[in-house]
C-alpha cells in the first residue's frame, strides 16, 4: 500500500507559511474530493433509480401478462395455449421482479448509502473544522494585535497580564482547532480510499448475487478479485485505526506542555548573537496616508544577503531588501516594544519592524548585522560573528572588510554578435532537445558594459551622441542613415549567451529559461534600463543617461525574434555572426541570443523588428516599397507611424536608478 501524505501535528503551533502552504494542498484535495463525491453520488443514484424502475417495470409487466386472459377479444377463441404460455412467462417475470427488487435494495444499502454517509459525515466534518480553525486563527490574530499595541509603562502591568492571558488562551484554542483539523485531514486520506472502494464492492457483490444462477462460472472467476478488494479495505481500515490512535497520543502529548509555550516574551533560551539566518513573524510598519500608518504581521526570513517576506498561503517568498552593507538599529516607534529599523546603504530605503519578544528582537538585530557585514560569505561565519558582534542592540554601522560576493563574470566573447549576411528563418518540424539548442555549460553575460575607450571615442569633439527619439542635427544629416522607421522602447537587458541554432523560436525560449534561472540562482535581481532603438537598418541599445550606444546589430543579421508565450514582457532575438577561430576563409557561422524585459508587451518590439525587415526587403523593389508605404500610416516627415511610442516614458526614465526585474 503506498504511503499516505500527512500534516505534522508538531508544526501546528508554529503555524508557519510552509505549514499553511501544505495545509492549502490538503484543503484543495478535500475540495476536489467533495466535488468528485457529489458527481459520483449522482451517478450512483441514477443507477439505483434505473434499477428501481426496472423492478417496478417487471412487476407491472407480470401483472399485464396476467391481464391477457381477462381481455374480451372478439376473435379470442383458440387462445388457451397462448394464455397458458403467458401465465408461465408472468410467473418467470414475477421471479425476476423479486430479484430486481432485491438488487435495488442492495444497491441502495451497499452503494448509495455508504457514499451519502461519507459525504454527510466525513466531508461535512472537514468543512466544519475548517470554519472553526478560521475563527480561532482570526481570534489569535486579534489578540496578537492587541498585545502588540501594549505600551511600555509599568502602571499597565495588570493590563499586560490580561492581554498575555488572552493571547495564551487564543493561541491554545487555535492550537487545538488546528490539530483537530489536521487530524481530520490526515484521516480523510485513508477514508477516501475506503469510501471509493466500499460502494463499488457492494454494488459488484449485489450484481453477482443477482446473476448467480446463470453466472456461476463467472462468479467463481471474480471471487478472488472481490476477496482481494475486501482484504484491501480491511487493511486500510486497520491502518486508519492505528494512525488515529497515534494521532490521539501525539495530540495528548503536544497539549501537555506548560502555558508559557503559548505566552509571548517568555523565552527561556539565551540570545544567539552568531546567527547568519533567521526566520519568524514580524510586524512591519506601512504608511497608509500622509500621517497615518498600519502594522501588518508577516513572515520574514533571510536568504543569502536578502531579507525575504512570504505571505500566508504563498508557495515562495519575495525579496524585500538587500541586506549587504545595510544598517540596523533599535528605534522608538509609536510607543511599541521591540522595534528596529533597517536602512539601505544609500539611505533611500528603510523599514521599521517589530519583534514579538525581546529575544527575537535581539536575534533579528544580530542576524541582520552579521549579514550586512557579509559574514555569511566567509569560510567560518560563526567564528567571525562571535568576534564582531559585541553590541547588537545599539545602532550598527556596516563594515565592508570582507570580500564581496563574486557574481561570476562569464566570457563576453561567447555572447558577442557578428555581422554577416542575413539567413532565411526556418521553422523546426520537431521540438529539439535543450542540448541541441544551447551547449551545456555555456556562460551567460548579464550586462553590457561599454569600454571606457569606446565611451571616450563617442564623446570626443566632433562626435555626436545617439538621440533615441530619432532627431538628427542638420549638419550631420548627410551622414545619417536614411531610415524610414525609428522606434524606441524602454527595455532591461537580462542576459545573452551563445546558442547552436538561430532559426527557431525554441532557442529563444530556452535562452530565456536559462538566463532567468541563472539570475535566480546567483541572486542577480537588479537590471539597468536602456533604450532599444529599432530602425529599418539596425538595432541599437542606448544608455538613457549618456545617450551612448552600448551595442548595435545590423537588422539583416537578426535571424529570429520572439516574445515569451506566457510572460508577454519578455522578448529576445538571435544574431548571426562569424567565428574565425578555426582559420577558415569565411569563418564558421555563430549565433548569440539576447534576452530583454520590456515595459510593455514584447510583441510590439517583435512587430517593429518584423516591420523593419519588411522595409529592408521592400527597398530592393521601389514598387514594393511604395505599396508598403501606402498600406501603413506615415508621420509628417515620411516615417512609418506605429500605434504607441515609448519615447516619452523613456525620456522620463532616463535618470532612474537600477530597477529590479519582474521576470
Amino acid at each position: 500500500m503506498p504511503a499516505v501524505h500527512k500534516l505534522l501535528l508538531e508544526e501546528a503551533l508554529q503555524d508557519s507559511p510552509q505549514t499553511r502552504s501544505l495545509l492549502s494542498v490538503f484543503e484543495e484535495d478535500a475540495g476536489t474530493l467533495t466535488d468528485y463525491t457529489n458527481q459520483l453520488l449522482q451517478s450512483m443514484q441514477r443507477v439505483f433509480g434505473a434499477q428501481n424502475e426496472m423492478a417496478l417495470a417487471t412487476e407491472q409487466l407480470s401483472k399485464q401478462l396476467l391481464e391477457y386472459e381477462k381481455q374480451n377479444f372478439a376473435l379470442g377463441r383458440g387462445d388457451e395455449e397462448v394464455i397458458s404460455m403467458l401465465q408461465h412467462f408472468a410467473r418467470t417475470v414475477e421471479e425476476l421482479n423479486a430479484l430486481h427488487t432485491d438488487l435495488a435494495s442492495q444497491i441502495a444499502n451497499r452503494m448509495v448509502f455508504p457514499t451519502v454517509q461519507f459525504r454527510e459525515k466525513d466531508l461535512t466534518e472537514i468543512s466544519t473544522l475548517k470554519e472553526i480553525f478560521g475563527i480561532a486563527t482570526d481570534e489569535h490574530e486579534a489578540a496578537m494585535v492587541k498585545y502588540s499595541r501594549l505600551p511600555k509603562k509599568r502602571e499597565n502591568e495588570k493590563m499586560k497580564a490580561e492581554v498575555v492571558r488572552e493571547v495564551a488562551f487564543c493561541r491554545r484554542k487555535q492550537h487545538q482547532a488546528s490539530m483537530q483539523y489536521y487530524c481530520a485531514l490526515n484521516a480523510l486520506q485513508y477514508r477516501k480510499r475506503v469510501a471509493m472502494l466500499e460502494p463499488l464492492l457492494g454494488y459488484t457483490q449485489a450484481q453477482i448475487n443477482f446473476f448467480k444462477k446463470g453466472m456461476e462460472l463467472v462468479s467463481k472467476k471474480m471471487d478472488s478479485f472481490l476477496a482481494s478488494v475486501s482484504s484491501m479495505t480491511q487493511s486500510i481500515q486497520a491502518q486508519l485505526d492505528a494512525e488515529a490512535e497515534t494521532m490521539r497520543l501525539s495530540q495528548r502529548e503536544l497539549l501537555s506542555v506548560e502555558d508559557t509555550v503559548y505566552m509571548p516574551d517568555h523565552d527561556l533560551e539565551p540570545v544567539n548573537r552568531t546567527l547568519i539566518q533567521k526566520a519568524g513573524y514580524l510586524n512591519i510598519r506601512n504608511k497608509t496616508g500622509l500621517v497615518t500608518t498600519a502594522w501588518d504581521r508577516l513572515y520574514f526570513f533571510t536568504q543569502g544577503g536578502n531579507l525575504m517576506c512570504q505571505p500566508r498561503g504563498a508557495v515562495a517568498g519575495g525579496m524585500v531588501l538587500d541586506l549587504d552593507n545595510s544598517s540596523v538599529m533599535a528605534v522608538e516607534c509609536e510607543d511599541r516594544r521591540y522595534c528596529f529599523q533597517i536602512t539601505s546603504p544609500t539611505g533611500k530605503t528603510s523599514m521599521i519592524l517589530q519583534a514579538e519578544s525581546k529575544r527575537e528582537y535581539e536575534e533579528w538585530i544580530c542576524t541582520i548585522n552579521n549579514i550586512s557585514r557579509q559574514i555569511y560569505l566567509t569560510d567560518n561565519p560563526e567564528a567571525v560573528a562571535i568576534r564582531l558582534n559585541q553590541t547588537a542592540i545599539q545602532a550598527v554601522t556596516p563594515i565592508t572588510s570582507f570580500e564581496k560576493r563574486a557574481e561570476g563574470s562569464p566570457n563576453p566573447d561567447r555572447a558577442k554578435p557578428g555581422g554577416v549576411a542575413h539567413s532565411s528563418v526556418k521553422k523546426a518540424t520537431t521540438v529539439p532537445e535543450p542540448e541541441d539548442l544551447i551547449a551545456p555549460g555555456t556562460p551567460i553575460q548579464f550586462d553590457i558594459v561599454l569600454p571606457a575607450s569606446e565611451f571616450q571615442d563617442q564623446n570626443r569633439a566632433g562626435g555626436r551622441r545617439t538621440n533615441p527619439f530619432g532627431e538628427t542635427e542638420e549638419e550631420s544629416s548627410s551622414g545619417a542613415d536614411d531610415s524610414l522607421l525609428q522606434q524606441v522602447f524602454a527595455v532591461r537587458f537580462l542576459g545573452s549567451m551563445a546558442v547552436r541554432s538561430g532559426h527557431t523560436q525554441e532557442v529563444i525560449y530556452e535562452a530565456m529559461r536559462q538566463v532567468l534561472a541563472a539570475r535566480a540562482i546567483h541572486n542577480i535581481f537588479k537590471t539597468s534600463e536602456s533604450h532599444l532603438m529599432v530602425t529599418s537598418s539596425c538595432l541599437r541599445l542606448i544608455d538613457p543617461q549618456t545617450q551612448v550606444t552600448k551595442i548595435s546589430f545590423q537588422l539583416k543579421d537578426v535571424t529570429q525574434f520572439a516574445a515569451h508565450q506566457e510572460n508577454s514582457r519578455l522578448m529576445g532575438f538571435v544574431v548571426e555572426g562569424r567565428d574565425w577561430s578555426e582559420g577558415a576563409e569565411e569563418g564558421q557561422p555563430s549565433f548569440s541570443a539576447f534576452i530583454f524585459e520590456s515595459n510593455t508587451e514584447g510583441e510590439k518590439i517583435c512587430y517593429t523588428i518584423n516591420l523593419g525587415k519588411e522595409i529592408t526587403e521592400a527597398k530592393k523593389d521601389p514598387e514594393a516599397l511604395a505599396q508598403l508605404m501606402k498600406s501603413m500610416p506615415l508621420t509628417n516627415d515620411g516615417k512609418f507611424l506605429l500605434l504607441e511610442s515609448e519615447t516619452g516614458e523613456a525620456a522620463n526614465g532616463g535618470g532612474q536608478e537600477d530597477l529590479e526585474s519582474e521576470a
